[in-house]
């Protein structure tokens, strides 16, 4: 039970739960990015919807257990945004290596590729987009990457490696396409009321799972939604919510989940899990890397390096009194797409703007930069704002807030 979700002292205390049958219907998984939340979310639902004895061990081939681990179980619902190409990007580099050497880990990669790439498709279940637009926009992407997966299924002899590679690149491009395109990047109250109705409708099957992915990321109608379900929750569903910032969730919605809390893994043993998971060590920039996000982000279109140099420069620029040039920030950024990219970008702002709370003055104006780079951040993730044009009033707000504290940016710069 849980032996794929590894360093994690949650899969003890969940298994644990489940032995003494008192595990709760709605629960919070807490911790930072790339620490096995959704992996374990997923093998939860899986043990949950076993039917041998023991319950839930990893090698059981009983039919539901064999639908969780392909992630085509109807009775699993997963939603919420997520940036899962790089997930998959690095799953396709790990499915290449082990079938072009011929290595004893070629089902392994292939069984890690096609979740890797079913992690985004989940989230397009007509359950979830019944009445929304884009449904019939996506559904021949949907359509092409699941009629490519099929050639990747496990019994059918993995093609040569040209053709492996064309299949590959095909579907890496449709999934980017597919998650860029139309994956929200906050969780609307629309899907909030479709998965409700999905969870009243007895399965006639067995237990119902919905997992939200970065429960923090809604809108307040969605929250409040949201909280209208976990009040009065259907029977035989189980609500699995994970989140990176617990402080950002509504405490009403705490109070009726249990949390389960996910650690920072030490760097050997993320290092651990990149070997034994993706059979690799030094990402798509063949470096050395010591973390989970770190090997991740080494498939990122634009070198997390780079993006943080542009940020430093812009704040650089704005301590100078002058306008950066945002057009080429933005492009040297590559559009920041996918968003992760945007995180990578504000994060270097706040670095460099640290130094500000050495005094109260300059403290003052550091909470005033964050408030300004939180409201773009959350423009541009959950109202779609153009980046230019948000950026724009960024820069505005910022070279305001310096003139106001004289100049205060500069000591950042000390």
């Amino acid at each position: 039970m849980f032996d794929n979700l590894l360093y994690q002292s949650a899969s003890s205390l969940l298994s644990e739960d489940i032995r003494k049958n008192c595990l709760p219907n709605s629960i919070l998984f807490a911790g930072p990015a790339a620490s096995g939340k959704l992996t374990c979310a997923l093998e939860l639902a899986r043990v949950l919807a076993c039917r041998q004895n023991p319950r839930g061990e990893w090698n059981c081939t009983c039919p539901s257990c064999l639908r969780n681990k392909a992630l085509v179980s109807q009775n699993v619902l997963v939603c919420g945004p997520g940036d899962r190409t790089l997930e998959i990007a690095a799953a396709k580099t790990t499915l290449l290596n082990q079938s072009i050497n011929n290595t004893s880990h070629v089902e392994a990669a292939r069984y890690l590729y096609l979740r890797a790439v079913r992690k985004l498709t989940v989230r397009f279940s007509p359950v979830l987009w019944e009445g929304d637009s884009s449904l019939a926009k996506f559904s021949p992407l949907l359509q092409s990457i699941n009629d490519s997966l099929e050639l990747l299924e496990p019994g059918r002899t993995l093609p040569d490696e040209a053709t492996l590679t064309k299949i590959l690149d095909s579907v890496g491009e449709q999934c980017e396409k597919l998650e860029n395109s139309f994956l929200y990047n906050a969780l609307p109250v629309s899907q909030i009321r479709r998965f409700s109705a999905w969870a009243h409708l007895s399965s006639g099957s067995g237990q119902k799972v919905l997992i939200i992915e970065n429960a923090d990321c809604m809108e307040d109608s969605s929250r409040n939604a949201l909280l209208k379900i976990l009040e009065e929750p259907p029977e035989a569903v189980t609500f699995i919510l994970t989140t990176t910032k617990r402080g950002a969730m509504l405490p009403t919605i705490l109070s009726r989940v249990r949390t389960y809390n996910f650690f920072e893994r030490t760097a050997e043993q993320q290092k651990t899990v990149i070997s034994r998971v993706f059979r690799q060590s030094g990402g798509g920039y063949n470096s050395p890397v010591e973390t989970v996000s770190g090997f991740l982000q080494t498939y990122l279109p634009v070198k997390p390096d780079t993006v943080k140099e542009y940020a430093s420069s812009y704040f650089e620029t704005l301590a100078q009194g002058h306008v950066p040039d945002i057009a080429s920030i933005i492009k040297g950024c590559g559009n920041f797409d996918p968003r992760l990219l945007l995180n990578i970008f504000f994060a270097g702002i706040i670095d460099s703007q640290k130094k500000l709370l050495s005094t109260p003055a300059g403290a003052e104006a550091s909470s005033q930069i964050l408030v300004q780079i939180r409201k773009v951040y959350n423009n541009i993730n959950m109202f779609n704002q153009n980046a230019l044009s948000a950026f724009e009033e960024l820069t505005r707000e910022l070279l305001q807030i310096n003139f106001v504290h004289g100049g205060i940016f500069r000591e950042a710069l000390e």
